[in-house]
């Protein structure tokens, strides 16, 4: 008697079903939950996704599935790439979160991965992909209205397509999985051009810093000094011949040619430059870190409002105990000139070295002897191991977890007086800094 072979369980299936009954999947090291493996880890140290499924013959069962497996859905940005399993259940996980968070968190994954000594990456996708994936998982749409979910019946037809041909001729068979080939290609065409469609008529988005001031921090310094000169020029010109007229300064055009920030004009100090973290890990970034340092009170990032730049006033009794000085913060230095990298004094990190591939010093133990390292973490969890190899030229800051808001400003003197030193070391406070 002949026997009836089920085909094997879908993951992207089995997830929509999963999340339909608020049963999620786990992340696993080991494909068999019941063994001393651990579960429910992170996605950068899993290698399985356990689904507890119900069946009528077996009752509930557990269904593994390899993270690197691929499944049916199929991004086009990414080069007609089938997504595999762990970039589909990350997709969902960060379902919530705007592009900029979901873009810096897959950033953050992948660096995991890598010091996890994993070749593999999570795919970002695009927003109309990401959009679409995350609408079918919830069971939004159906299984025929995605654009990139390839159906079951298209599977299940091309598999009956090969049985067929394996019990043929070799030859036949070769004429069949050509056929195949030339209709899979026709269809991933009409399906590019579809997307090409789609993503023509998408239109960008941007948060209101973006609208109002741009992508770019912008420096109209030169701007002042030209009309500056040209204006107190003519009234210097305009006084008696009893006064003598004062001289017009030279403009310098050429931002090589500049004088360094070190050699600051009489009376005027330059602006100390403060470096965050952009990854989504950080507990301190753009919406919280003024709140933090200037009230001494940490709230969570996503309470605050993001904004390209920031300043702040701190007195520092070691270096200029009368006036305040003026500190700039921004987490993207893409618009550094090179002048400003001399004004670097601190940088707060998470021990993720991506975070150093747009700096002047690359190299953490080269850019922790011109700045000085922050890593603030949670207080009674470990520091990281990439921490701690740093050196001296990094400081450890831990705040309470819980609500105990009156020690953050316990934390926040000691990293002020952290900056206050090291800027005293770089020689701020003399000769006009």
């Amino acid at each position: 008697m002949a026997t009836t072979t089920r085909p094997p369980p879908d993951p992207l299936a089995l997830l929509r079903t999963s999340i339909a009954a608020g049963t999620l999947p786990i992340p696993t090291t080991d494909p068999d939950p019941s063994s001393a493996a651990e579960s429910n880890v992170s996605l950068a140290h899993a290698s399985y996704l356990v689904f507890n499924t119900q069946s009528a013959q077996d009752g509930s069962q557990h269904t593994p599935f390899p993270l690197t497996q691929t499944t049916r859905f199929v991004s086009v940005a990414a080069g007609t790439k089938a997504l595999d399993l762990r970039s589909v259940f990350f997709c969902w996980q960060n379902k919530d979160q705007n592009a900029g968070a979901y873009i810096a968190a897959t950033q953050a994954l992948n660096e995991e991965l890598r010091q996890a000594s994993k070749d593999e990456t999570v795919t970002n996708l695009v927003f109309a992909e990401k959009l679409d994936l995350n609408q079918w998982l919830a069971g939004d749409i159906a299984e025929e209205e995605s654009e990139f979910i390839r159906s079951l019946d298209a599977n299940k037809a091309a598999r009956a397509d090969a049985r067929d041909a394996a019990a043929t001729a070799k030859g036949g068979e070769d004429v069949e999985m050509r056929d195949a080939d030339l209709a899979d290609g026709a269809a991933a065409k009409r399906e590019q051009e579809r997307l090409k469609e789609i993503y023509a008529a998408e239109r960008k988005m941007g948060d209101r810093n973006t609208m109002l001031r741009g992508a770019k921090i912008q420096d109209f310094s030169d701007v002042r000094k030209k009309y500056s000169v040209l204006f107190f020029g003519k009234l210097r010109g305009g006084v008696g011949g009893g006064q003598q007229q004062q001289p017009v300064p030279t403009l310098i055009s050429n931002p090589a040619l500049r004088p360094p920030v070190k050699a600051a004009q009489p009376g005027r100090r330059p602006e100390p430059i403060i470096l965050l973290s952009p990854s989504a890990s950080s507990l301190l970034r753009m919406p919280n870190i003024k709140s933090f340092l200037e009230e001494g009170i940490y709230t969570p990032p996503e309470s605050g409002t993001s904004s390209n730049i920031l300043h702040l006033t701190r007195t520092l009794p070691a270096l200029s105990p009368t006036k305040p000085l003026r500190f700039i913060l921004v987490d993207d230095p893409a618009s550094f000139r090179p002048d400003y990298w001399d004004r670097l004094v601190a940088v707060f990190t998470t021990g993720q070295t991506w975070q150093f591939k747009n700096y002047k010093w690359q190299v953490p133990a080269e850019l922790f002897g011109h700045a000085l390292g922050i890593y603030v973490g949670w207080k009674g969890e470990l520091v990281p191991e990439t921490v701690k190899g740093w050196g001296r030229g990094v400081m450890v800051a831990q705040i309470d977890k819980g609500g105990v808001r009156w020690r953050d400003r316990e934390v926040v003197e000691d990293v002020w007086r952290g900056i206050e030193g090291r800027m005293k070391e770089m020689g701020w406070g003399k000769d006009g800094r």
